[in-house]
């Protein structure tokens, strides 16, 4: 599954032609990408706080994150 922000900067790197190997495209890429992560993850842990299984350490949001979002298709 990709999210939004993948989604739309491959659309940017293909409309304007910008080059994966590109040092200050691909640090705004990374740049861009972590911050969705971090926001992500947070969400899911406000949403999840009070969640029985959270507590106990049964549900690692970030592996859900990672099981997600970190496929390559």
């Amino acid at each position: 599954m990709k999210t939004a922000m993948s989604l739309a900067l491959a659309r940017i790197e293909m409309l304007y032609g910008m080059k994966p190997d590109e040092i200050h495209w691909e640090m705004f890429k990374n740049d861009c990408m972590e911050k969705e992560k971090e926001q992500i993850i947070n969400f899911a842990y406000e949403i999840l706080e009070t969640s029985d299984e959270h507590q106990s350490g049964y549900v690692s949001i970030e592996e859900i994150y990672n099981q997600t979002y970190n496929q390559k298709k």
